[in-house]
C-alpha cells in the first residue's frame, strides 16, 4: 500500500538512497519498471493459455533486455547522485569502493 506524499526512510546508507536520484531519473526508471511489470503479466497469461514456447522465450528475452536498461539507468543514476557526491565530499576511496560493489552486484552471475 502506497502512502501519498510520504517518503520511506532510506534503508542501508542514506547517502546511497534512491531518494537521491534526480526526479527525472526516478520517473524514467519507474516508467520502465511499470512496462516490464505489464510485460511479465502478459507472459504469465501466455503461459496459462498454452502459447508456444518460442513466443514465450521471445517475450522473456524482451523483458530481460528491458531490465538491463533499468540496470544501466540505475547504475548511471547511482554514479551521478550517490558516488560522485561522495567523492567530491572527500571520501574518494569510499566512493570508488561503493561503486565497485554496485558494479559487482549488477554483474554477478548466479
Amino acid at each position: 500500500m502506497k502512502t501519498a506524499g510520504k517518503k520511506r526512510p532510506a534503508i542501508g546508507r542514506p547517502e546511497s538512497s534512491a531518494a537521491n536520484l534526480l526526479p527525472g531519473v526516478r520517473a524514467d526508471l519507474d516508467s520502465r519498471l511499470a512496462r516490464i511489470e505489464g510485460h511479465v503479466s502478459a507472459i504469465r497469461r501466455m503461459l496459462v493459455a498454452g502459447d508456444d514456447c518460442d513466443s514465450l522465450l521471445i517475450q522473456a528475452s524482451a523483458v530481460r533486455s528491458a531490465l538491463n536498461g533499468v540496470l544501466v539507468g540505475l547504475m548511471q543514476g547511482h554514479l551521478e547522485s550517490c558516488v560522485v557526491p561522495c567523492a567530491r565530499g572527500g571520501k574518494s576511496d569510499e566512493a570508488i569502493d561503493r561503486f565497485r560493489q554496485a558494479l559487482e552486484t549488477v554483474l554477478k552471475r548466479s
